[in-house]
C-alpha cells in the first residue's frame, strides 16, 4: 500500500508522457503497483509512518550553533554531535543544515513571469466582515480564482473554509472558465498544505484527491512570498475596494448574485492594466484541460441522528426529516444553498439552507405525517379506549399536539373522569369545551364539574397488583350484537323451512 502523495505523482507522471517502467524507476515503487494505481486510483491509501532519523535528537543542538555561528560548517558541528553520541555520516547533517539556512535566507529579488494559455491558475481567500442574520453575525470569506495568462476572475462567496467548501468553489471556477488549468498555484493553507519543511511540502490528501481527476499539478508558494502568487493577490485587493464598498447583502446567496454580475459586466471587461487586454476576450478556453464528463459530488457531508421531534440537528438549526426515520441515522449533504437528506441512497428530504441560528426548519408535509400516523396507529391501549368514544375524542386528539399537550397525561386524566361523570356526560363537556377552543383536561374538568353531577360517590375497588387498575375496555356498539342476532335469526329460520 503507498500514499496518496505517491499515488498522485503516478498519475502526473503517466500525464507527461513517462513509461509504466520509468515512473516505477523514478518513484522507486513496483511497476504492478503503478498499473494497479492507475486502474483504481481511489484505491485505499495509507500514510507512510516516518521513521525517526538518527538526527532528530541533535536538531535543537544544531539549530543553536547555526544561530551563535551563521558560517559555522558541516564537519565543525559533526565533531560536536559525535562528541555527544551521533554516530550518523556527514551527508544527512549536510541536507539538513541546508534546510534550515534556505529558510532563513534574506528575500531575493524577483521578476515577473507570464504563463500561457490554460497553464496556471492561482487561489486564494479573503476576509470580508460578516453577515448578520437577525443577530446571529456569520464571517463572510471569497474565493478568489484567476487564470493568470487572461486575468479571467471567478469569485465565490462563503461562510466556510472548510475541505469540502474549497474544492466545491474551486470546481464552480472550472464550470465558469470551460475548463481546468495545468498548474493550480495555492499558499500554505491547511486545506492544501499539511506539512511543510523548507523545499519539502506535503499536501493535503484530500486536496489531491479532488485534483486527480482534472490532472491538475498543485504548487505551494514559499512561506512569506507573496510575489509567488501576486496576480490573486491584486485580485483580492481588486475585489475589497472595488465591489465591495457602499453595497448590502440580505445573505450569502444575495452577495453571490451582486458578485457574478460584478464579474460579467465589470471585473471580467476591464482593460486590464497589466496585459493591456480584456480578460474576457483574453482567455483562450481551447487551452484549458475539459472537464470529465462525471463532476465528483463535493458537497458537505455527514451522517446525524433524527430526534424525537423528527428533526437533525445541523449547523446549529434543526431541519425536519419525515417521521418515519426517527431513530435512525441519515446522511445529509449540503452546499451553500440547500441541506438534502438521505435514506441509504434515497433522497428523502430537501431544505432550503439557512445561516441563522437555533432555528426548526420545517417541511409542513413532515408534521401532518405525524398527524396521520397518530391517528392511525394508536399509541396506547389508553389512547383506543379514548377513541372509542367516538367523533368528539378523536377531534380533541388532533388538537392535543397542536397546543402543545401531553397526549399520555391528558388521555389519562380524561378517562377518570369517563370513569368518574360517564359517557355522556364527558363527551357533553368535550363538545363544550371545543366549542370554546379549549382542549386540555383541567378545561374539561371544569364543565363537568359545574355541570354534572358524578354519576356514583362509590370509591371504586383497588387491586393490590396497581397495573390491573388500569385495564380499560372500550365502548361497546350494541349494533354489533344486533347484527349477530339477526344473522342467526335468519339461519335458524332456513332449517325450519327444510
Amino acid at each position: 500500500m503507498i500514499d496518496m502523495q505517491t499515488i498522485f505523482q503516478i498519475h502526473r507522471l503517466k500525464d507527461e508522457g513517462f513509461s509504466n517502467r520509468a515512473v516505477a524507476i523514478r518513484l522507486k515503487i513496483d511497476k504492478k503497483t503503478v498499473l494497479k494505481y492507475m486502474k483504481n486510483p481511489s484505491a485505499k491509501a495509507v500514510k507512510r509512518v516516518r521513521k525517526p532519523g538518527k538526527l532528530d535528537p541533535y536538531q535543537d543542538v544544531i539549530k543553536d550553533l547555526v544561530k551563535e555561528n551563521p558560517g559555522i560548517k558541516a564537519p565543525v558541528i559533526l565533531q560536536r554531535l559525535q562528541e555527544k553520541g551521533f554516530k550518523g555520516e556527514i551527508t544527512i547533517l549536510r541536507l539538513f543544515l541546508q534546510k534550515i539556512r534556505r529558510t532563513s535566507r534574506s528575500q531575493e529579488p524577483f521578476i515577473r513571469f507570464e504563463s500561457e494559455p490554460g497553464a496556471q491558475m492561482q487561489v486564494d481567500w479573503g476576509h470580508f466582515s460578516t453577515l448578520d442574520y437577525k443577530g446571529h453575525k456569520r464571517k463572510l470569506y471569497a474565493l478568489s480564482v484567476v487564470e493568470c495568462h487572461s486575468r479571467m476572475l471567478y469569485v465565490t462567496f462563503t461562510h466556510s473554509q472548510k475541505q469540502e467548501v474549497l474544492h466545491q468553489g474551486l470546481l464552480d471556477a472550472f464550470a465558469y472558465f470551460g475548463g481546468s488549468p495545468k498548474e493550480l498555484v495555492v499558499d500554505n493553507m491547511l486545506t492544501a498544505v499539511t506539512e511543510r519543511v523548507g523545499p519539502v511540502i506535503r499536501f493535503n490528501e484530500a486536496f489531491l484527491k479532488f485534483l486527480l481527476p482534472f490532472h491538475i499539478q498543485p504548487t505551494a508558494c514559499n512561506i512569506r512570498s507573496p510575489h509567488e502568487k501576486g496576480k490573486v493577490e491584486a485580485t483580492i485587493k481588486y475585489l475589497r475596494y472595488n465591489f465591495y464598498p457602499a453595497r448590502q447583502f440580505a445573505d450569502r446567496d444575495d452577495a453571490q448574485k451582486q458578485v457574478l454580475v460584478w464579474l460579467d459586466n465589470i471585473a471580467n471587461l476591464r482593460t486590464h492594466k497589466t496585459t493591456g487586454k480584456i480578460p474576457a476576450e483574453a482567455l483562450d478556453r481551447k487551452a484549458l484541460t475539459p472537464l470529465p464528463s462525471v463532476l465528483p459530488d463535493l458537497r458537505e457531508t455527514g451522517t446525524y441522528r433524527v430526534h424525537k421531534d423528527f428533526g437533525i440537528r445541523f449547523d446549529s438549526n434543526v431541519y425536519t426529516a419525515p417521521p418515519w426515520t426517527v431513530g435512525k441515522n441519515l446522511t445529509v449533504k449540503a452546499d451553500q444553498s440547500r441541506i438534502y437528506i438521505y435514506h441509504k441512497e434515497r433522497q428523502i428530504a430537501v431544505h432550503l439552507r439557512s445561516f441563522e441560528k437555533n432555528l426548526r426548519i420545517e417541511n409542513p408535509e413532515h408534521r401532518d405525517q405525524v398527524v396521520k400516523a397518530r391517528n392511525r396507529n394508536p399509541i396506547t391501549r389508553q389512547t383506543e379506549v379514548f377513541l372509542s368514544l367516538g367523533q368528539p375524542a378523536v377531534d380533541l386528539l388532533e388538537k392535543l399536539p397542536d397546543n402543545r399537550l401531553s397526549l399520555k397525561k391528558t388521555i389519562a386524566k380524561l378517562l377518570i373522569l369517563k370513569d368518574e361523570y360517564g359517557d355522556d356526560s364527558l363527551l357533553y363537556a368535550i363538545n363544550k369545551a371545543m366549542e370554546r377552543k379549549l382542549y386540555g383536561a383541567d378545561y374539561v374538568e371544569n364543565i363537568l364539574y359545574q355541570e354534572m353531577t358524578p354519576k356514583t360517590e362509590h370509591p371504586l375497588v383497588k387491586l393490590a397488583r396497581p397495573e390491573l387498575n388500569e385495564i380499560r375496555l372500550p365502548a361497546t356498539s350494541l349494533k354489533e350484537y344486533d347484527a349477530l342476532a339477526l344473522k342467526r335469526r335468519s339461519r335458524n329460520h332456513g332449517h325450519d323451512h327444510k
